[in-house]
């Protein structure tokens, strides 16, 4: 006679349920880093790794099954995956088409009055 174990949800919920928000805690990581690459002046940089991070968010929401995808899976998938990556391909596009460099951009002179 074999016992089999029963699965993690039910053993441990809480801890099931926290491993299933992990990919949205790695976009969210990612998108905090982008947002604090922006707030340090290298906005260009931050506004790609927020883009790609949605892309990234796109593609788990593409591969992972509903069961481990956790609070990505907003609506159907073909909708989430086609925002999620489209957002975060026109972030990126719009990122890399304004001009000039974001580290020799002269800041703005005083405003007199």
């Amino acid at each position: 006679m074999t016992m089999t174990r029963p699965p993690l949800h039910r053993r441990r919920p809480f801890l099931a349920g926290l491993l299933r928000q992990l990919p949205l805690l790695a976009v969210l990581v990612a998108v905090g880093v982008g947002l604090a690459m922006v707030a340090f002046e290298h906005w260009r940089r931050g506004l790609v790794v927020i883009g790609v991070a949605l892309m990234a968010a796109g593609a788990l929401r593409l591969l992972l099954p509903v069961r481990r995808v956790g609070f990505l899976a907003v609506r159907s998938r073909p909708i989430d995956v086609v925002l999620l990556a489209g957002v975060g391909a026109a972030v990126v596009a719009v990122a890399l088409s304004i001009p000039g460099d974001d580290v020799g951009v002269p800041p703005l002179p005083p405003v007199t009055r």
